[in-house]
């Protein structure tokens, strides 16, 4: 079955030539090659303000910025999103989670004044895939893997999407070319599967 995927680039650096931009391409490359519809979305070159007072962030659909427009109605049209980036300060980047806050609002993602809100992303699963230059078993099982577990639990399963997996590259800075290969033909095969 063809998935229509949405590929957030979450590397703030907006000249590209990252370990986080080739991941992306290639399981672009991937999921291209089996028929899947591929969006690729690219933080580092969207130009948004950061979010600075509840009222801004209540402001729903209609505070989205016109410049994340077409990225929101990707991850809305999306079946699977998968979210790129680099471990900075044992989390996501800034830039990335302004990203977010500014494209998951209150009644794009949540239904809007219920006691419970509704989660409006059900049925739509995702991939986050994370890189690092320590050991990825040490984030996961020594730092507990904590801001790993925060988007999926917190944000994304929150707002309905799953089910979440995720892809860890440690030791980024020491990897060989063959490692490195290694790691580009697993996002292949990813993108080919679109998991």
């Amino acid at each position: 079955m063809m998935a229509k995927i949405a590929i957030i680039q979450g590397h703030p650096d907006p000249g590209g030539n990252r370990l986080c931009h080739a991941l992306g391409d290639a399981y672009s490359e991937g999921a291209e090659g089996a028929g899947h519809t591929v969006t690729m979305i690219s933080v580092g070159n969207l130009d948004f303000p950061l979010l600075r007072s509840q009222s801004e962030w209540n402001a729903g659909a209609a505070g989205t910025p016109q410049g994340l427009v077409d990225a929101q109605k990707s991850c809305l049209e999306a079946d699977h999103i998968v979210f790129i980036y680099p471990l900075w300060l044992g989390t996501m980047p800034a830039l990335l989670k302004g990203f977010l806050e500014q494209v998951f609002r209150p009644g794009v993602v949540m239904s809007e004044g219920d006691s419970f809100p509704k989660a409006k992303l059900k049925g739509k699963s995702a991939r986050i895939v994370v890189t690092m230059g320590m050991p990825a078993l040490a984030y996961r099982y020594f730092f507990m893997a904590h801001s790993l577990k925060n988007l999926q639990r917190n944000i994304l399963g929150f707002v309905g999407i799953g089910p979440i997996r995720s892809t860890l590259f440690g030791m980024v800075e020491q990897a060989s070319d063959a490692r490195r290969q290694t790691w580009l033909d697993k996002m292949r095969a990813l993108g080919r599967a679109a998991r």
